[in-house]
């Protein structure tokens, strides 16, 4: 076996190969990274001048002119092969070190033990704690969740060989008639190009102000748009509704409520039915109202959600997404779920990742909104290894004696 450098050519045909990848470990990721001032390298393992290991990392100066280097989503390798394993590591350490770099993070794209859709531990079901226990005999050492840089749960979609049919009819009742509803109120999804990011962008940050997280600056998402979409492997969606067509159509709806009402006939066992009609009129003439009210405040043309997804094979990943609050109540994010889900569907991926959970499946927790969400679809819960460093020279450990000094 043979260490060394590999070309990104190399690096993205062995890439391809590979069923563990996502698009952190891409080309492109590390580009991104470069305009933030990191350098990457491209670093394998050659067997009979075959690669069979491969690893992006990314570099940056920290203290004392010291460099921390990082491999997100980690190697692109068989991890149970332990020599492999053993032999990559230990290449790395001195590749690091000659490259004057005191640690190297990685954050493996591995399953920790497989888990249902509530995060229950599946019974007989994969388990990778021999991969585990091979990180820690190579001496790398587990980072705390909470000082994590990539998620560590996330909800996913299994959407392989598929029908859409399949996927409706597997959702939870709630999640598919909220998907058909939606489907009636005329809503209108628009793909962005990178000119009109601005409206995405206002879109995260007043939910970030909302919801108490920060947003990247609105350069992040055009560099992100840059590098890409020319692959097709990036999509921005906001939804929009024109209030004056959503109106027509519930006054056609409401009309057909009537006119059904008026054909039933006097007889006693109709009244349960007149009822329920009269109910739906009700909420039909509620929603109507609704939509008068926000045309005279914000005009018949209104933004309601936006979503980014990254679409590289074998996934698609729901990134980020944020909403106006006042026009929640129209569900616009699961009409973009759906349509991305059919997308998936139809062009071949393996997988939907509805991405991040916190893993605390407490009700009372704060963000248990955002997993109840994505469980209507009936996913499962994916939980990874976690993330792990290696110490490459003694300022790892002065360091950290400094930082626990500064907290």
């Amino acid at each position: 076996m043979q260490f060394t450098k590999l070309t990104e050519e190399e690096f993205r045909n062995f890439y391809n190969t590979r069923d563990e990848r996502t698009f952190l470990q891409t080309v492109e990721i590390a580009k991104l990274r470069e305009r933030a001032g990191w350098e990457s390298h491209f670093v394998g393992v050659k067997k009979n001048n075959n690669i069979i290991a491969a690893a992006m990392l990314v570099s940056k100066k920290r203290h004392f002119g010291k460099k921390e280097f990082y491999s997100p989503r980690g190697f692109l390798l068989d991890y149970n092969d332990f020599s492999l394993l053993n032999f990559f590591t230990n290449e790395l350490k001195k590749y690091v070190k000659n490259n004057n770099g005191y640690q190297f993070r990685m954050d493996p794209y591995i399953i920790n033990v497989q888990r249902d859709s509530t995060g229950a531990e599946v019974k007989d079901g994969l388990n990778n704690l021999k991969i585990k226990k091979s990180l820690d005999k190579l001496g790398y050492k587990r980072v705390p969740n909470k000082e994590m840089e990539q998620v560590l749960w996330m909800y996913v979609l299994d959407v392989y060989n598929k029908s859409e049919e399949d996927i409706l009819k597997n959702m939870k009742p709630n999640t598919r008639n909220t998907i058909r509803k939606t489907l009636k109120n005329g809503i209108e999804i628009k793909e962005l190009k990178k000119e009109d990011l601005k409206e995405f962008y206002k879109i995260m940050v007043e939910t970030g102000k909302r919801k108490g997280f920060s947003v990247r600056n609105l350069k992040y998402y055009e560099d992100m748009y840059d590098l890409f979409n020319k692959r097709g492997e990036i999509k921005y969606l906001i939804t929009k509704l024109d209030l004056k067509k959503h109106i027509n159509l519930l006054e056609k709806e409401k009309n057909k409520c009537i006119e059904e009402k008026n054909n039933l006939n006097e007889a006693k066992y109709n009244d349960g039915k007149k009822k329920a009609l009269d109910k739906q009129i009700e909420g039909i003439n509620k929603r109507i109202k609704q939509a008068e009210e926000i045309i005279k405040k914000d005009g018949s043309i209104i933004t309601l959600s936006g979503s980014m997804f990254m679409l590289t094979q074998p996934e698609v990943v729901y990134l980020s997404s944020g909403n106006y609050e006042e026009y929640m109540s129209y569900n616009s994010q699961y009409l973009i779920q759906w349509e991305m889900i059919k997308y998936a569907i139809k062009n071949g991926f393996k997988r939907y990742n509805f991405y991040g959970i916190t893993g605390n499946f407490d009700k009372n927790d704060k963000d248990y909104g955002i997993y109840e969400f994505k469980t209507g679809f009936n996913g499962y819960c994916e939980e990874l290894i976690g993330e792990y460093v290696m110490p490459t020279s003694i300022f790892y450990y002065i360091f950290n004696i400094i930082h626990k000094l500064k907290k």
